[in-house]
């Protein structure tokens, strides 16, 4: 048998061993399938269906509703404002402690959102180390209001907007930048006219990104701000309140939330899955 067939078998069995199925691998995962698609299944089976246009019309529901589309699109907002300054310098600049402040970013993703919570009230309440000073001076008390909702709401998730921005920059091919520069373009017509628009997909799902987990906030919502119907009830908070009082109605919201998170799946395919 000729040496050269050698190589050919052996690419040969490759391909039939990257086609078998790992039997032993099948049970495990059909129950971590089923662990995660079940309770979503639940979910839907126990819908009230004939009734979920009332139910969303409902007062106690279409406050929540509004309310957290209102606050989820306005920490989006600020988030982008503050975020891609930010992710431009950690992925532009070489400052001292660049580390330090990406890991100080970073740190709101794996922190207990509760956690986060208490830290706004001891810096922003009426006697934390900045509210203090804001009560004193204009009479204004940050927490339990709407607007406390929304600060809660960017402390979250900001760092996701951050991360994606960052990635994105330094994604970019720079010699269209250098190119522009040559040609006297000021640093603020490159970023406008150059960076911006290169990086806007990369802007876009991390300003998605960021709305879907303002919406989904709950933990530094109810520590900083409170769960008062109409001023600072988020959706995840009515679920947890309605859950006690009208199931019905918390499954309704859930199924709100749920159909979110399945757009934003969608919308952010090409970037989780690498399918088009």
């Amino acid at each position: 048998m000729p040496v050269s067939s050698f190589p050919e078998r052996g690419r040969r069995s490759g391909r039939l061993s990257a086609g078998r199925v790992p039997w032993l691998l099948v049970l495990p995962a059909l129950l971590g399938l089923g662990f995660l698609v079940l309770p979503l299944a639940g979910l839907l089976v126990r819908a009230p269906w004939s009734a979920l246009g009332a139910r969303l019309l409902s007062a106690g529901v279409r406050d929540a509703l509004l309310l957290s589309l209102g606050t989820a699109t306005a920490a989006t907002a600020v988030s982008l404002l503050l975020g891609v300054p930010l992710a431009w310098l950690l992925a532009r600049t070489g400052f001292p402690g660049r580390r330090v402040v990406r890991a100080l970013v970073t740190v709101p993703l794996v922190l207990p959102p509760v956690v986060g919570g208490v830290a706004l009230l001891l810096v922003l309440g009426r006697n934390g180390v900045l509210g203090r000073y804001l009560y004193e001076w204009t009479g204004y008390s940050l927490p339990f209001t709407t607007a406390a909702v929304v600060v809660a709401q960017v402390f979250v998730a900001m760092p996701f907007l951050v991360i994606s921005v960052e990635g994105a920059l330094r994604g970019v091919d720079r010699r269209y930048e250098e190119a522009a520069a040559t040609l006297g373009a000021t640093r603020w017509t490159v970023f406008r006219r150059v960076t911006l628009p290169m990086v806007a997909p990369g802007v876009l799902a991390g300003a998605v990104l960021c709305w879907s987990r303002a919406l989904g906030e709950f933990g530094a919502t109810i520590m900083f701000a409170g769960n008062f119907p109409g001023r600072t009830q988020t959706m995840p908070l009515a679920v947890y309140l309605e859950m006690q009082r009208s199931p019905e109605a918390a499954i309704v919201l859930s199924l709100v939330l749920l159909a979110v998170s399945v757009l934003v799946l969608v919308l952010l395919r090409d970037r989780w899955t690498g399918t088009p």
